[in-house]
């Protein structure tokens, strides 16, 4: 067991964060509900029970989980450092997993997975119940971590948390979403489908939910299946922590495996023959090659790719709530959700309205996710910073306008931290701010003379994952939903996204594969269908004539 501690040099570094200053035209307002760096950590040692089996604070390693063991394993020659993005503080180091070792994680699963497929689905389901309640024993420790390692805020990390808690509850119906088909389709023949499962599976994990989207594939274990796990190498705490609750619900060592590392560990995922279905979240490079070698070695491939989430403006709208809005799903999770809006399209007199967006986008406070009073947090790592400054930056150099600039925003005893404030760009679609997936705190206006053009440049742009409109309309809403081109639509709601009884209907090249993340489609990618047809003939019993004839099975 491993208990979470500050450090001497940690200590000696919260000091002088305390005691450094900065200020600049973007610098964050002192609140009376703000904390000091020192005091967030105390609250975090003081609240978080720090006995997780497989994952650090202190810059000691995370392990692996290989048939129900924690440990790093043998042959590790590479290490990757995982810093909180707030300070630079190195939390803990995860490991590049030697290929001896990644073969032993699937010897294990593939182990595990010949008993798993025989238990019955009234074992697993009790799995689920149980693990149902962990989670929301650990909700805060969960969110705890999530908060430490990716930055997010502790409100959104917990509302990270419940959505893929919610996965979890809906997997708890197992029993059902499992039920086949039968009928007798003629006289004493039967006819019967059922679902079994695949195999060994595994879900290749991003950073921007460390444990929303691993939950996600936790309906492959419910239906049978044994599961790979490769949480992001940049915040797997969460990951772990959530196997560990799986194991404590009940489930057997060996059906969920936690994989860590990077490309190897990917190329490995997608080369494996025992490994016969990948479920993918991330960016287009990474996932058209997991899709591409992946379907190549004969796997069931579903991979969520970028996206370019447009959101349109009537001038009937409510104003003020459209506005508040569009705020918040611009910039909330600093940016860092595959279905952050990212394009704002202000159709007519709306043009007129962005001056009040920048006035209500400034007031939002940039600081560490602990502060209860922080509504953005930082990047997840400098690189990321780097990356979306030179993005705000090609706005201006393209011919475009920065609104509001959030680059070099100062936040009080955080010097070091990946920080980047709201900005609004105003552009047009020939634009690398426009056509480039940004993943931070950044919003873009175009305008558009009426719903026809808007529409027309929503249709226009590659992504599909989701979109949405801000009308009091009826008739402009009906002619968006019938006519836009995008995955998942929201009207009078910003980020669409469908609770886990509907599926994940991303599109265009959002997505390869044509599959779902989860939901009922979700149970399809992770199961196979076997149809059985039998014939017990009552005459047979007393019968001793064969028939010769054509079965035609009327």
């Amino acid at each position: 067991m491993l208990r979470t501690r500050v450090t001497p040099l940690v200590k000696s570094q919260l000091r002088r964060a305390i005691s450094s200053s900065s200020t600049s035209a973007y610098a964050q307002p002192a609140t009376a509900s703000s904390s000091s760096p020192a005091q967030i950590l105390a609250d975090v040692e003081a609240n978080r029970p720090g006995l997780w089996k497989g994952t650090r604070t202190d810059g000691g390693p995370t392990t692996n989980l290989i048939g129900g063991e924690f440990t790093v394993g043998s042959g590790v020659e590479k290490w990757i450092d995982v810093n909180d993005p707030s300070t630079q503080r190195l939390l803990t180091r995860v490991p590049e997993t030697s290929h001896a070792e990644m073969v032993r994680i699937v010897d294990r699963a593939q182990d595990a997975f010949l008993e798993w497929r025989d238990s019955s689905v009234l074992r697993r389901q009790a799995v689920f119940l149980k693990l149902q309640a962990l989670i929301k024993e650990h909700h805060d420790d969960l969110a705890r971590a999530i908060t430490l390692e990716q930055g997010k805020t502790f409100a959104d990390a917990k509302g990270d948390v419940l959505r893929g808690l919610q996965v979890v509850e809906t997997v708890c119906g197992i029993p059902n979403l499992l039920m086949g088909e039968k009928l007798e389709v003629s006289k004493d023949m039967d006819t019967e489908t059922r679902r079994v499962p695949l195999g060994v599976g595994a879900a290749i994990c991003p950073f921007n939910f460390p444990a929303m989207i691993p939950l996600w594939s936790a309906v492959s274990i419910a239906a049978g299946n044994s599961l790979i796990i490769k949480p992001s190498e940049r915040d797997p705490g969460a990951a772990m922590m959530l196997a560990e609750l799986f194991e404590r619900a009940g489930l057997p060592k060996g059906v969920l495996s936690v994989l860590h590392g990077t490309v190897p560990a990917v190329k490995f995922i997608c080369e494996e023959p025992r490994i016969k279905a990948i479920s993918f979240v991330g960016g287009d490079r990474a996932g058209k090659y997991i899709y591409e070698t992946g379907s190549k070695n004969g796997k069931r491939v579903q991979a969520n790719l970028g996206a370019k989430n447009h959101c349109i403006i009537m001038p009937d709208a409510n104003r003020n709530f459209a506005l508040n809005s569009i705020v918040g799903a611009a910039f909330g999770a600093a940016g860092q959700r595959c279905m952050a809006l990212s394009v704002l399209v202000a159709v007519g007199d709306t043009q007129d309205w962005i001056p009040e967006l920048v006035r209500r986008a400034k007031q939002l406070k940039v600081g560490n996710g602990f502060d209860p009073s922080t509504e953005i947090g930082p990047l997840i790592t400098p690189a990321a910073k780097e990356r979306v400054e030179s993005l705000i930056a090609s706005a201006e150099k393209e011919g475009g306008k920065i609104t509001l600039d959030g680059r070099g925003v100062q936040v009080p005893g955080y010097p070091d931290g990946n920080f980047v404030g709201p900005t609004i760009l105003e552009a047009d679609t020939s634009m690398s701010c426009y056509k480039e997936e940004i993943f931070g705190p950044v919003l873009t206006v175009v305008k558009a003379r009426d719903l026809d053009h808007a529409i027309e440049i929503i249709n226009s742009n590659k992504y599909g994952n989701g979109t949405s409109i801000f009308t009091q309309d009826g008739a402009t809403a009906r002619k968006f939903e019938r006519t836009v081109e995008a995955g998942q639509i929201g009207i009078n709601v910003p980020i669409p996204v469908p609770l886990p009884m509907f599926a994940w209907s991303g599109n265009k090249g959002s997505v390869l594969g044509q599959t779902s993340l989860y939901g009922k489609l979700g149970l399809e990618f992770w199961t196979q269908h076997k149809t059985t047809t039998s014939l017990w003939r009552s005459e047979d019993a007393i019968s001793d004539k064969a028939s010769v004839s054509m079965p035609t099975q009327n």
